[in-house]
């Protein structure tokens, strides 16, 4: 049986499942975490008081079945200049939202079976690792939900994607396709190629 220090991982995240999956007691974990200061990041998730949090990564270990996306993901690869002022992430139709909608998560949804398109694994500045969607998949998201982006944002992303050296055109029009809206994309890559 593991000991609770050993279950606090590199970042100084301890999750409440892990400890009472590794056998400790639910009493002797808040013990431990009232004794060294650690502090509730999200619902079975706490944090050490000598860590940075990383919010993307503790969003998502509270959303395991979403992917950043969005504002996040532009920001992540560089499409725009400015951080979000919130937190993105997409997930599945009729998945329960309402605790992350009340932290201010900004949350977009999808088919279930369009969730996973264009989902990769990158690291956070903290090096975490967590879902979020590649730079093509990014693109299609913004032209589909383009009224929830400002104008200028829209326009850079749009920019900085047709100059940017790892976008694939071919899984772009893919995706496009998958959410029938090829013939947009289509015209505002004539338009900025």
């Amino acid at each position: 049986m593991k000991s609770i220090e050993q279950l606090v991982d590199s970042s100084g995240i301890i999750l409440t499942r892990n400890a009472l999956e590794s056998g400790i007691s639910k009493h002797d974990l808040y013990s431990f975490l009232k004794q060294n200061s650690f502090e509730k990041a999200a619902q079975g998730i706490y944090v050490s008081p000598a860590a940075w949090a990383d919010d993307l990564y503790v969003l998502s270990l509270r959303c395991p079945k979403g992917v950043i996306s969005h504002d996040e993901a532009l920001y992540h690869y560089g499409l725009i200049d400015r951080e979000p002022s919130q937190r993105t992430m997409t997930v599945y139709t009729g998945y329960s939202t309402s605790r992350l909608v009340k932290d201010g998560v900004k949350l977009f949804t999808v088919k279930k079976e369009l969730l996973n398109l264009g989902k990769i694994i990158v690291p956070t500045s903290f090096g975490h690792e967590i879902p979020m969607y590649d730079i093509d998949r990014t693109i299609c998201d913004l032209i589909r939900n383009r009224n929830w982006f400002e104008i200028q944002d829209y326009q850079t992303a749009l920019q900085s994607y047709t100059r940017n050296q790892n976008k694939d055109l071919y899984k772009l029009m893919k995706y496009a396709k998958a959410f029938h809206v090829d013939a947009k994309v289509r015209e505002y890559m004539e338009v900025m190629l």
